[in-house]
């Protein structure tokens, strides 16, 4: 077991929204490492399948959804100023939330930023209107200038660990390369990534995690929130569009509102695979499931004179899950994406493997660097209760935004990039296992040449058409 040290202190009412396995894990580092009064806590959730945990911790649990016409009448008994609150749901309005908490003073943090209910689905809005990025402007539209309370955006492993890896992987990045820099202003993090020719990043995740329980017929399984995973990767595949592209894929389309940092495919991610590499699997061919840190950190790193990009980096996801999970999605996909009936969350069963999450920096003199946490199953039990390796990468986040957000309680609504890398990792290493770096001199092209030909790009391996899986 990791120190029981106490990092913060909550002095009004903490209220989590939401405990399913994220929600579970995350408890117990709460109880650990913030100073809060257990009578002053209360979790939400319409599933109390869980709440025995709650009860042995000695916390209050209500058994109720938050629906947009019932959710200001439900919390607003709860909050008072000096409070906390976790939003881990799905399907619970990030912005809603965000404006609440304003009027009373209170704190917030998310995993990554949600829509109401059916908003994901909305068949009366576009594509557009139902991405990633759409809900990124709304979130970011609630900043105004003075001092509102922290509310903190998207951090969970991915989004939010991974922005804060990216800092850190450029930093190694320079130190190899002798270029000096020590970045403090969002410009000079651009600048940096520019000046050391960095042309893309892929958020690259591995999970082995295997159980003595194999996927059922009709059955979805995963390591990870069910709902979450469903709804992610039913949205239409999102990605950061750099500035070294070009060539805009077929079924690729821009946005007509916003920062103008990314773009979307006209299909699910659920259904979009893209090559990838990490450490320890190799080559890849992972999902490019739409997340927050896609549109976050291109947009992060962006450059401009005037109103003209002259740099930014492609950013996106690239997920192989559990095998599993994967066999869930195939199955998933002949069923023209309808959800199966049944879903299983892998936990107690598990008997090996790791969750290799980290970011892949390409197209500089080194070719390309990943950096980041590969955490087994076998060391989180050691560490906590309730969850295995992917859900400890998400809790451990958690914690160390609350934290941030408690020792930074009036910067409105914030990124993960825009917070203090170093003090928010310095947090969570003691949950991530070996948070390792390694250089590689793997591309897209690899192994493609002569038995199928492709419409490949030779003058640039990391140009987006060589990545996806078409």
């Amino acid at each position: 077991m990791t120190d029981s040290a106490i990092h913060a202190r909550i002095d009004g009412p903490l209220v989590m929204v939401g405990f399913g396995s994220i929600g579970k894990g995350t408890l117990p580092l709460i109880l650990r490492h913030i100073d809060v009064e257990r009578d002053r806590m209360v979790i939400i959730d319409p599933d109390d399948s869980a709440r025995a945990i709650a009860d042995f911790a000695g916390i209050r649990f209500e058994k109720v959804a938050l629906l947009p016409e019932t959710l200001r009448d439900i919390l607003s008994p709860l909050l008072a100023p000096g409070g906390f609150l976790v939003n881990l749901s799905v399907g619970v309005s990030s912005v809603a939330l965000i404006e609440l908490c304003r009027e009373h003073g209170v704190l917030y943090l998310d995993t990554c930023i949600e829509a109401p209910p059916g908003g994901y689905t909305d068949p009366t809005k576009s594509m557009s209107e139902r991405s990633n990025y759409a809900l990124r402007e709304s979130a970011l539209a609630l900043r105004r200038a003075g001092p509102d309370p922290t509310a903190i955006v998207a951090h969970g492993a991915n989004p939010g660990m991974v922005s804060h890896l990216v800092k850190r992987a450029l930093l190694h990045l320079a130190r190899d390369l002798d270029h000096q820099a020590k970045p403090r202003a969002r410009e000079e993090w651009g600048q940096l990534a520019r000046d050391i020719g960095v042309t893309g990043i892929h958020i690259a995740e591995r999970d082995t995690q295997q159980a003595t329980i194999p996927k059922q017929k009709g059955e979805f399984v995963n390591t990870w929130s069910i709902d979450g995973f469903l709804s992610e990767g039913l949205q239409p595949s999102e990605l950061g569009w750099g500035t070294h592209e070009k060539h805009l894929p077929p079924d690729g389309a821009r946005h007509r509102f916003g920062c103008d940092a990314a773009i979307y495919l006209n299909r699910p991610g659920a259904g979009t695979r893209v090559r990838s590499w990490t450490p320890l699997a190799g080559p890849i061919q992972g999902y490019l499931i739409t997340h927050n840190e896609s549109i976050s950190i291109a947009d992060y790193l962006t450059l401009r004179d005037g109103d003209r990009v002259t740099y930014r980096p492609t950013c996106h996801y690239a997920y192989h899950p559990c095998d599993d999970a994967v066999l869930s999605l195939h199955e998933l996909q002949g069923n023209a994406f309808r959800p199966q009936t049944r879903w299983r969350l892998m936990n107690n069963e598990i008997v090996d493997g790791i969750d290799e999450l980290g970011v892949l920096l390409y197209g500089h003199a080194k070719n390309a660097y990943w950096y980041g946490s590969q955490l087994s199953i076998e060391e989180t039990r050691k560490l906590v209760p309730y969850q295995n390796a992917t859900g400890l990468q998400v809790t451990a986040a958690v914690l160390a935004g609350m934290v941030w957000a408690l020792e930074n309680p009036r910067r409105g609504v914030t990124e993960a990039d825009e917070l203090d890398h170093e003090r928010v990792l310095g947090i969570m290493e003691p949950y991530l296992g070996p948070v390792n770096g390694a250089y590689t001199d793997w591309t897209p092209l690899e192994g493609r040449s002569g038995l199928f030909p492709e419409d490949i790009d030779t003058s640039d391996p990391w140009q987006f058409r060589n990545v996806i899986v078409r």
